[in-house]
């Protein structure tokens, strides 16, 4: 791995760390918020029950005690509040705050709401002069049994925003990709097309020279071949015209002529169905696909090996695999090996396997995979298109 894929790299992870960390510190500090709203909230029901107990237990003739104590009592009201004696008995609706009035009609409802506040809190003790001590039973209030799942919603809503522009970014990214190899194959397809125009000249010359030349016709051969390329160039990025061909005369064709020009080395074969197969494609285009992936072949296995196509039918899919006795890929290889500016070889730009994937699935709508790849055994290719 080069320096600048580690730096790349170390970057992705330090910017996962960061926003982890955010969440984690937005989440923490929701929940420390609403733990400081509860511990509050206490502070209030303690304060209301030394009210009650003064009101109670105190002759207080002051008028401005009086409304002190007034307004404390009449601030909550939201806080659920059940003052009852030792038997837990209610001790009537003056001595009850914020409690739904279908509770307060039913007692079974009274007393179930009595014991679920015992279990989230100790009830306060209200000693009595005559010894008929009180209890002040509370729960948290509506407002915060709702914050409480606010810190792990907020949480959830973090993470998903995070995810969703990183899809986005993601997606921009591959599209801006996508115009620029785009762009970069029309530009080749228009520098090609300029000696092609020259080099149609000259030939027609050397035939009147000399038309029956086998040199004349080899080169009138390459020329009609850098033809189909500059053509194949100028088509990336519109649409195709897909007709009803036969693609076994599609793939005889490019096995023809790429046979006579691969290593005598190589074993090239191709099995081809008896029966014609008609599917909507791009003569030119899977000529392209085929060429990139027979010559990335011929590559893996350095001049000589064995190469085999093979097409046939399976599950109403039209299948053509490409198997090679090449090098194979590992894991990783194989991973990125149809993205755009990737390649194993030092020469190599890394666009062909990527275009071929373009062609595949974006115009042919099919797909283009590793079917099977070992290192030191061989790499499968298999192109599958539906056949409607």
């Amino acid at each position: 791995m080069n320096e600048r894929g580690i730096f790349s790299k170390l970057n992705n992870w330090i910017i996962y760390i960061l926003l982890t960390s955010a969440v984690a510190a937005v989440v923490f500090a929701s929940v420390i918020l609403i733990d400081y709203l509860r511990k509050e909230e206490i502070k209030r029901i303690e304060l209301f029950a030394t009210t009650i107990k003064y009101q109670q237990n105190e002759i207080i003739e002051d008028a401005m005690t009086l409304d002190l104590i007034l307004q404390i009592n009449l601030s909550n009201n939201t806080i659920p509040i059940i003052i009852t004696d030792k038997n837990k008995k209610p001790l009537g609706v003056d001595f009850q705050r914020n409690i739904p009035e279908t509770t307060l009609t039913d007692p079974k409802k009274m007393q179930a709401l009595i014991n679920k506040m015992a279990s989230s809190y100790r009830p306060i003790e209200l000693q009595m002069p005559d010894g008929n001590n009180q209890y002040v039973y509370y729960t948290n209030s509506d407002l915060l049994n709702n914050l409480r799942y606010s810190p792990y919603i907020l949480g959830a809503l973090i993470l998903a925003y995070i995810f969703f522009s990183f899809w986005f970014l993601r997606t921009i990214k591959k599209t801006d990709e996508g115009y620029v190899w785009a762009g970069l194959a029309k530009e080749t397809a228009h520098q090609i097309g300029t000696p092609l125009s020259s080099m149609i000249g000259w030939i027609e010359i050397l035939r009147m020279e000399n038309e029956n030349s086998v040199g004349v016709k080899e080169i009138e051969n390459d020329i009609n071949r850098l033809k189909t390329i500059s053509e194949r160039f100028s088509k990336i990025g519109s649409v195709p015209e897909l007709n009803d061909l036969n693609i076994n005369e599609t793939i005889q064709q490019n096995y023809d002529y790429l046979k006579s020009r691969i290593s005598k080395k190589v074993s090239f074969m191709l099995i081809l169905p008896k029966e014609q197969i008609l599917i909507p494609h791009s003569r030119i285009l899977l000529s392209w696909v085929i060429e990139n992936i027979v010559k990335n072949a011929v590559d893996a296995m350095r001049g000589e090996g064995r190469l085999e196509i093979e097409l046939y039918e399976k599950n109403r899919n039209i299948v053509i695999d490409f198997k090679d006795s090449g090098s194979g890929m590992t894991r990783s290889q194989a991973a990125k090996a149809f993205k755009a500016g990737y390649s194993t070889k030092k020469r190599g730009w890394g666009l062909g396997l990527s275009l071929a994937k373009r062609v595949i699935k974006e115009y042919h709508r099919g797909d283009i995979k590793i079917a099977q790849t070992e290192i030191g055994t061989g790499t499968t290719f298999r192109i599958s298109m539906k056949n409607s």
